[in-house]
């Protein structure tokens, strides 16, 4: 049997899809996955969980479908990357995934990551209960916003300048 991901009813199956054809329509490429799915005697809605290759100049990356879709970027450093990952407006978590230390210090700076959550080498998935709640829905974005900001007046107290963007 394929994978299998559940969604709440027939409408989100129709946004999966539709955000399915919205990518491909906009120039991405569908790596795995894409497709609804049935299961002889089990009921509910399901879709494959999908991969798709995705340019940062895609609309569709920025808006949440509430599926199991990850796009996935092409870039040339991590600079980019920060760059590419902090141009949606959602702000709930982020992960990063790396060996290189000064990668991790750079995604957790005040440089990196703009989310409420910033994780290293572990998925987002769980750490959002009973944490920061983000994007436009609450105080994730807002709350890295703010640690931001504190950091930036312990420098200023503390004399370091190199903490300041």
């Amino acid at each position: 049997m394929s994978s299998l991901a559940p969604l709440i009813d027939r409408e989100a199956v129709e946004k999966f899809t539709n955000a399915v054809k919205r990518a491909e329509e906009e120039g991405g490429k569908v790596l795995f996955g894409g497709r609804p799915k049935t299961v002889d005697g089990l009921r509910g809605y399901y879709v494959e969980p999908t991969i798709i290759e995705a340019r940062k100049d895609m609309e569709i990356c920025r808006e949440e479908t509430f599926a199991p879709i990850l796009y996935v970027f092409k870039y040339r450093d991590l600079r980019e990357a920060i760059e590419i990952h902090n141009s949606v407006p959602q702000g709930l978590s982020s992960a990063i995934f790396t060996t290189d230390l000064r990668e991790e210090e750079e995604f957790l700076s005040p440089h990196g990551s703009d989310c409420g959550i910033a994780n290293v080498n572990t998925s987002t998935a769980g750490a959002e209960i009973g944490g920061a709640s983000g994007g436009r829905e609450g105080d994730g974005r807002r709350q890295g916003e703010r640690q931001r900001r504190m950091e930036e007046l312990h420098a200023e107290a503390d004399g370091d300048q190199e903490l300041r963007p």
